[in-house]
């Protein structure tokens, strides 16, 4: 089941209350879903307490209560959101200090809108890339490569081996397509067909016990005389 696709949600850390405004102006025109945060103590709260998830964080430093320093500290702490530091100190000792304390980007103050949608749209394609390398999904069925996991509809399958887990990340890789028993076994096995199906017909069968044992949907056809394909 295909995932309903959401608003990337964007969180401005502003104090200056015209520049947040006009952040967020910008951000809702150019299809984007915006929060507001105009101190640091308010936007530790918004981010710990949030369940949807930010997609970015545009992150001024000089805030009321807590710094933007102590901010970006917290969201590493938690996790890899994004966060495009607004700053209007532009040394390179600076610079260099805000990408290795944690921010993946900076803009210097005052900045053109221009180049801040440009510098939004390369953090949030680097993260979609980012989470398309690391899973492949179809239906209800994801394949976590980092974790080495295969889950339906979250509930883990269980003890898949290296070759089960390559099948089934090669036939959800192209879930339209029809793969011969050869192709199939040369990428999973890395090593060359000689001809026996009875090996790839096995791990096939064990897969789709596996999949029973979760539910009664079917996820891998039979092509006879030519190989499997992904159930449509």
């Amino acid at each position: 089941m295909r995932k309903m696709e959401q608003k990337n949600r964007i969180l401005i850390v502003e104090d200056d209350t015209d520049i947040n405004n006009f952040l967020y102006t910008a951000l809702q025109k150019a299809g984007y879903e915006t929060v507001q945060a105009f101190s640091g103590t308010e936007a530790r709260m918004l981010f710990q307490m949030d369940k949807a998830g930010f997609s970015l964080i545009l992150l001024d430093l000089m805030l009321p209560g807590i710094s933007g320093e102590e901010v970006l500290a917290q969201i590493r702490k938690q996790g890899n959101t994004p966060v495009i530091v607004l700053t209007a100190k532009d040394g390179l000792d600076e610079k260099i200090g805000l990408l290795t304390s944690g921010a993946d980007d900076y803009i210097t103050k005052p900045f053109e809108i221009q180049e801040v949608l440009a510098r939004i749209q390369v953090q949030l394609r680097h993260m979609q890339q980012e989470s398309e390398h690391k899973s492949v999904s179809y239906k209800n069925l994801e394949l976590d490569r980092e974790r080495f996991e295969v889950r339906i509809a979250g509930v883990l399958l269980p003890k898949i081996t290296k070759q089960e887990f390559a099948i089934l990340e090669l036939l959800l890789e192209h879930p339209k397509q029809v793969f011969s028993k050869e192709e199939i076994f040369e990428y999973a096995w890395d090593e060359h067909y000689m001809g026996e199906t009875k090996t790839l017909d096995v791990h096939i069968s064990n897969i789709r016990k596996k999949i029973k044992a979760v539910t009664q949907e079917e996820y891998i056809d039979t092509v006879w005389g030519i190989g499997y394909r992904l159930h449509s």
